[in-house]
């Protein structure tokens, strides 16, 4: 199994809760890794840009997948078509979302980047990360408050068109 770091927007990352945290959509240069490398069992960190935190794990329940309804949006033609079904772990209310300069120095995956630029370990879609730095992440993400999730309902309500 391996640990991945998805980096979305604070409207991105609504839009996986709007969902009830059932399935994560990756640009189309993330192919590859989610078609050949990504798992059921897999686990994913999700960091939120423009805030710089942490705020959610979930872990994976399915094979990647090609799916083209517009859910996730960044630049304009860009619809997020790599895609996994998903099961929510940690999902935190967004007054306990955790800054990342209280944590992400000290991770070995930002270790790779000289430690004045360490934020550039974040920059891109996604990232395939130690499995420790998940742990260290996730047991980070255990005292804050969790956020209700409501699959059944927000995915019906979706399907229904209402």
């Amino acid at each position: 199994m391996s640990s991945w770091m998805v980096v979305t927007s604070a409207d991105n990352f609504q839009r996986t809760i709007d969902l009830g945290f059932t399935k994560q959509g990756f640009k189309a240069r993330q192919r590859k890794k989610v078609m050949e490398q990504m798992e059921p069992g897999d686990d994913l960190l999700y960091y939120v840009t423009g805030v710089q935190v942490f705020a959610a794990t979930a872990r994976i329940t399915s094979a990647g997948f090609e799916e083209h309804e517009l859910i996730w949006t960044s630049k304009p033609g860009e619809d997020y078509p790599w895609r996994v079904e998903v099961r929510p772990d940690r999902v935190l209310v967004d007054e306990d979302w955790i800054p990342t300069s209280e944590i992400a120095p000290g991770l070995e995956y930002v270790q790779k980047w000289p430690a004045e630029h360490w934020k550039l370990a974040f920059q891109g879609n996604l990232h395939r990360i130690p499995d420790e730095d998940f742990a260290t992440v996730r047991a980070a993400l255990a005292g804050g408050r969790r956020l209700a999730i409501r699959a059944a309902k927000v995915v019906a309500k979706r399907a229904s068109g209402r």
